[in-house]
């Protein structure tokens, strides 16, 4: 497979993973808003829905104030945003194109389709909540047909590996950072772990990973952080935890080096950071540091993915 053909894949995988997560959090943000004030405190929640994105720097050069008009247009409809869900649709579109012929047909229609009908129906964005929710639910169901369409239809060949790394990888840097956001921005400081506060943001982020009823039948109790902490990083039963990400990468990568007959750094790195995450508890995580424990997480997820890209796509 030509590098060019294997990075437009892998990069058409990670926007159509990226938009759904951002619409994603958008819906869990407006689930928290729409609770009485003395259920979720002082905290502003479309902050921290911009820092989970990691886009907060960029939005306050054009806007001044975080708030549901704003930063639902800028995650979802602007064009100065590169990581907006409508530049994401378009980037996965151009990317598809660039592998019109490495694509099943249920795959490109799906993404041809997301496309037009983002351009017919979605240009103008969103003017009221009941719009809004219809385009959250475009932005997940497509992300969801394409998913589908990639595991019922492709070869399992180079090409599904390569996609999937970009799934994967997307995904357990999106899961990440919404715990980091959490623990480092969420609770306020005067309030006390397991209070009302706490309990909300808590269901705002399992539902912001389709997690919450995976949690109840997992733990079988009310909401705990530290249980939910061990759900999102070492349960890998969970499809969106960190170790069920590293299980995914770790065996698409040892395929494609199969495949082409030589291990590399990525495979390396990757079975790295799956030692580090099946060798760690959440007592050891507690102690060293939630907050540094995921800040390192990102910082090696990253570095794969400039390691994959050296190997393979340039």
């Amino acid at each position: 497979m030509l590098s060019r053909t294997a990075e437009n894949l892998y990069w058409l995988a990670r926007y159509v993973e990226r938009a759904e997560y951002l619409a994603r959090t958008i819906d869990a943000t407006l689930r928290v808003t729409a609770l009485p004030a003395a259920y979720i405190g002082k905290t502003n929640e479309w902050d921290s829905a911009l820092l989970t994105a990691g886009v907060a720097a960029s939005f306050y050069q054009t806007y001044e104030e975080a708030n549901e008009h704003n930063v639902v247009d800028y995650l979802s409809f602007s064009v100065d945003n590169p990581s907006s869900i409508r530049n994401c649709i378009e980037a996965a579109r151009l990317n598809s194109r660039s592998v019109r012929t490495a694509l099943t047909s249920e795959m490109w229609d799906t993404i041809n389709a997301a496309w037009i009908e983002l351009q017919a129906v979605w240009s103008k964005g969103t003017s009221t909540r009941e719009d809004l929710a219809k385009f959250l639910r475009f932005v997940q169901e497509t992300s969801l047909r394409f998913d589908g369409s990639a595991y019922r239809t492709m070869l399992r060949n180079d090409a599904y590996w390569f996609s999937r790394l970009g799934l994967h990888l997307e995904r357990a840097d999106n899961t990440a950072r919404i715990l980091d956001v959490k623990y480092h921005v969420l609770l306020p400081e005067e309030e006390h772990v397991g209070g009302p506060l706490d309990f909300y943001q808590w269901s705002s982020i399992l539902r912001s990973v389709s997690a919450l009823t995976a949690y109840h039948w997992v733990y079988r109790e009310t909401l705990k952080p530290w249980l939910v902490a061990d759900l999102l990083i070492l349960n890998s039963t969970l499809p969106r935890s960190l170790a069920s990400c590293y299980d995914n990468l770790t065996r698409n990568l040892d395929q494609i080096g199969v495949a082409y007959g030589r291990q590399g750094p990525a495979q390396r790195h990757a079975r790295g950071i799956r030692n580090r995450l099946e060798h760690s508890n959440m007592n050891d995580i507690f102690q060293h540091g939630v907050h540094e424990f995921i800040q390192e997480f990102i910082t090696d997820n990253s570095r794969l993915g400039e390691i994959i890209t050296k190997q393979y796509l340039i």
